[in-house]
């Protein structure tokens, strides 16, 4: 139903380069092989950590919403409220809830806030980093009204 990958700006994938260069340069005073082994281990180590930030999914299937390591059936969730990249901000910030499970990108300017609405959970509400705050919104509203039928 609703798909979505948080990855990182194009932009990120240089920050892999500078660390191995980096890790090169500090390396280069022992031997040149040990500057290429260090600008090798750079790169691969900060391609993987910046894949692994970047690989996190949002996904609604069979009914449930899974963001990130979160799985919830959409008959605990209530009213999905789509935000401007402002109200992203304001509901990051101040007016936050410690107890909100947090799916957040900083690079992502828009985001989606859905109250929880089972009592049994004592987190207020989800808020997901997400490109398309309303696709997302409606597609969690279609899983609502199949999980009812």
């Amino acid at each position: 139903m609703y798909d979505e990958r948080l990855t990182v700006p194009r932009s990120w994938w240089l920050l892999p380069v500078a660390i191995g260069l980096t890790l090169a340069m500090i390396l280069l005073r022992l031997s040149a092989v040990g500057a290429l082994v260090g600008l090798v281990v750079g790169i691969a180590a900060g391609a993987a950590a910046i894949s692994s930030y970047g690989s996190a999914r949002i996904r609604v299937v069979q009914g449930s919403l899974v963001a990130g390591p979160a799985r919830i059936p959409v008959g605990a969730l209530g009213t999905a409220h789509p935000l401007s990249p402002a109200e992203a901000v304001a509901w990051r910030g101040t007016k936050s809830d410690p107890r909100a499970f947090m799916l957040l990108r900083s690079y992502v300017p828009t985001a989606l806030r859905v109250e929880v609405t089972d009592p049994a959970d004592p987190t207020p509400y989800l808020y997901l980093s997400t490109r398309s705050p309303m696709k997302l919104a409606e597609a969690l509203e279609e899983a609502r009204r199949g999980a009812r039928a």
